[in-house]
Formats: structure tokens, C-alpha cells, sequence
């Protein structure tokens, strides 16, 4: 199994643990960190809209509880509606959203990478590889702060 194999799977997973009671839509993250291990995260409705966390943030604060932020090389990322028994569905790849997307570069600039992104649909029909300085060209980060 690949590397991004196992990112889908591990993803996959803690999309079975998302807390989405208002969009019924489950997103998985899951982290490859330069060791091998894999840290994951998933989305976390809340009533309050604009308080509800993606789950590329949920498991980036994960690593970084973990003191691994700085470790973080790929992230992949796989969602879609709720169904019958918890199960996925959509045909269309999940991408990080402009937030995810900053906080992704914060780590990959502290830690000197430049994260790969792997996208895939629920039913993994579709999947797509980024760099993250594709997806968010010209960043701000800790460099422009004289950090790191």
C-alpha cells in the first residue's frame, strides 16, 4: 500500500467520526509526518456555524498538541454525504478550504516543506495530488513575520 493509499484509508476513517449534524457531509484528514506515522482529524459541526473546525485544522492541532507540527510532509483529505450507516458518497474530490489551506502552510513553513495534498471523492473515483504552494501561491506566513 502507498504512502497516499494509506492516507485515503486512515481519512477515510476518522470521516466515520465526524460530528456533522447540520450538513450531513463527513470530512477525514489524515497527516503523514516524516517518520511514517499518520495523525488524523475530522470536521466538528457546531450550532454556532462559524465556530465549526475542518478536519485539516483538527488534525494539524493534533500534531501540533503532539509537538509534531513541524513534521507534517502530506496530508490527505477524503469527504462526501453521510449515507445508510454512516457510509460516504459523492464523486467529487474534497479540497481544503482557504483557511485549511493557510494553516497547512503555517506548518509546512515552520517545518521547511512543501506539503503534498492529496484530494479524493468519497467513493475514490477521483483523486488529485497538489503541492500546497500550487493551491496557495504566494503565502503568508511566520517568514514574513522574521519567524522561522
Amino acid at each position: 500500500m502507498t504512502d497516499r493509499q494509506k492516507l485515503f484509508s486512515a481519512a477515510r476513517a476518522a470521516a466515520a467520526h465526524a460530528h456533522a449534524p447540520y450538513s450531513n457531509f463527513a470530512v477525514g484528514a489524515a497527516l503523514l509526518l516524516d517518520d511514517g506515522e499518520i495523525v488524523t482529524g475530522t470536521n466538528f459541526e457546531n450550532a454556532s456555524y462559524g465556530l465549526s473546525l475542518c478536519a485539516e485544522t483538527v488534525a494539524l492541532a493534533k500534531a501540533n498538541s503532539e509537538g509534531k507540527l513541524r513534521r507534517v510532509v502530506e496530508v490527505g483529505v477524503i469527504g462526501g454525504m453521510i449515507g445508510a450507516g454512516g457510509a460516504l458518497s459523492g464523486d467529487q474530490p474534497v479540497r481544503p478550504c482557504g483557511r485549511c489551506r493557510q494553516i497547512l502552510n503555517e506548518a509546512a513553513q515552520i517545518g521547511g516543506h512543501d506539503i503534498t495534498v492529496h484530494c479524493a471523492s468519497a467513493d475514490a473515483s477521483v483523486e488529485e495530488s497538489f503541492r500546497l504552494s500550487d493551491l496557495l501561491p504566494h503565502a503568508f506566513g511566520p517568514a514574513d513575520l522574521g519567524i522561522g
